[in-house]
């Protein structure tokens, strides 16, 4: 180990100090100082979110041997985790107050998991990569089982846990089978070693079990059973976390473990990939219909996002890695605005979660609706907002890679799912509210204006979506 390999993971290393203090200060603090616990969080984030910026480099840098990375794909990455994070803890502390939660355990588990995508996104190396991943699950199946007292919380972490020990048990499995065929844990070692490796049949065979691996993480379709019940069984802050940085994790790890590690075997992943986008369009698509629960219509809608993302990545190009970025980016802010709303509406014993529980929030509060409704159109690809470029970018990059049947599906997709998010619309704007609703917009001034700031934004970088684009397509050259 070498000073310079100490400065390059700066922020990793001052993360997990302050977890440590944070850990501490709950530990003798005790429930007096719960706001502080909150502030000093987000003080965490804030310095954290400097040192990524200032580390920021014209080439990539090394550590630890090639275990870790830092290029500009991981400072994309990384910052916009640490803002979804940022925004997760604005958005459930009225919530966490409310229930009387453990504010401490829910802000260091989630650091820790932070702390996990930070690893996972510069991983140079199939050991780094693995032990990001594991911070990251087991942090959120702590989460996930945060209320005590909520059965269904429990039952969804339990469903979680089994799942997700079955799906590192596959990557982990898939991850060996690359190992014994290029005897290298070295990512870009194992792409400089597949073309001349005489085992090549044994890494097509590791390479199955590294897609099931992923594609489980994240949420895709045959892979996706765990995520309508976490979902809808986690208290919604935790929800809101779920749905938000894990996400840009996900996107972080295909591209380190695919487009870097295993490009030589791109005419076999490419397949695989377009298989499980179509999977996940269609099952996410047509499943969240039926739904009548707001946190499971979103679990499916998610499916279906997930099956955008893979459009960019099948595309095995510069372009459409940056495309499947710049989704992920979208997705995380999109959804955080909408379950922000979801916490804005929810009081001790009442959820907000289902449709119906919407039903004439145009006449309680106009605000609040428009912000939804923002979130809303977004999510359906509505033009000009975010969602929209978003949605054309990785239809553009698949159409660039001459798949243009899985284009075509993923235009049905995306017209398919403006029914549901249009119904959530409808019920907002036409429906009037039931006389015997419970239903209270939050008073808490800090949520009010964040997530009004977190909606707003689904409009202006759907209008000045280019700098982020050019940003992305930096991170692979472009």
């Amino acid at each position: 180990m070498s000073w310079n390999d100490v400065l390059t993971m700066l922020p990793e290393l001052y993360l997990t100090g302050a977890i440590c203090v944070l850990l501490l200060f709950d530990a003798f603090a005790g429930t007096r100082y719960r706001s502080a616990m909150h502030w000093l969080s987000m003080l965490a984030l804030l310095v954290t979110a400097l040192l990524v910026v200032s580390a920021q480099r014209a080439i990539p840098a090394t550590a630890f041997s090639g275990m870790y990375v830092d290029d500009t794909l991981a400072q994309i990455l990384k910052l916009f985790s640490i803002l979804s994070v940022a925004l997760v803890f604005v958005f459930s502390e009225p919530y966490l107050r409310m229930r009387k939660m453990a504010v401490g355990e829910f802000h260091t588990l989630t650091l820790f998991a932070l702390l996990g995508i930070m690893l996972l996104v510069s991983a140079g190396n199939l050991v780094m990569i693995y032990l990001g991943l594991e911070l990251l699950t087991l942090s959120s199946y702590a989460l996930v089982a945060l209320d005590r007292d909520s059965p269904r919380a429990t039952e969804a972490a339990m469903k979680y846990f089994v799942l997700g020990a079955l799906a590192s048990g596959l990557l982990l499995y898939g991850m060996s089978m690359l190992y014994g065929a290029t005897g290298t844990l070295s990512l870009p070692g194992i792409a400089a070693t597949l073309p001349v490796t005489p085992h090549q049949s044994l890494a097509v065979f590791g390479l199955v079990f590294v897609i099931a691996g992923i594609a489980f993480k994240f949420g895709a379709a045959p892979f996706h059973m765990w995520l309508p019940d976490v979902y809808e069984g986690s208290p919604s802050a935790v929800t809101l976390f779920v749905a938000s940085a894990p996400k840009l994790a996900a996107v972080g790890m295909a591209l380190r473990l695919l487009d870097v590690g295993l490009h030589p075997l791109l005419p076999y992943w490419q397949d695989m990939l377009a298989v499980l986008a179509v999977a996940s369009l269609v099952i996410g698509s047509l499943v969240a219909i039926v739904q009548s629960n707001l946190k499971r219509m979103l679990a499916y809608s998610t499916i279906g996002h997930m099956g955008f993302l893979f459009l960019g990545l099948s595309a095995g190009t510069s372009f459409g890695n940056a495309a499947a970025v710049f989704y992920a980016i979208a997705y995380v802010l999109m959804s955080t605005a909408a379950f922000g709303v979801i916490l804005a509406l929810a009081r001790a014993g009442f959820e907000a979660d289902r449709i119906d529980d919407l039903r004439g929030l145009n006449q309680r509060s106009p605000w609040f609706a428009g912000l939804m409704a923002l979130a809303m159109f977004s999510l359906g690809g509505v033009p000009p907002l975010f969602g929209f470029w978003a949605k054309l970018l990785v239809l553009q990059s698949a159409i660039g890679a001459h798949m243009l049947w899985l284009a075509i599906v993923g235009a049905f997709a995306a017209i398919i799912s403006l029914f549901y998010y249009l119904r959530v619309v409808k019920v907002m704007y036409f429906d009037k509210p039931a006389e015997d609703s419970a239903l209270l917009v939050s008073s808490d001034a800090s949520l009010r204006w964040v997530l009004s700031l977190n909606a707003l934004a689904l409009l202006a970088l759907g209008v000045f979506q280019g700098p982020l684009l050019d940003w992305c397509l930096r991170g692979f050259g472009g």
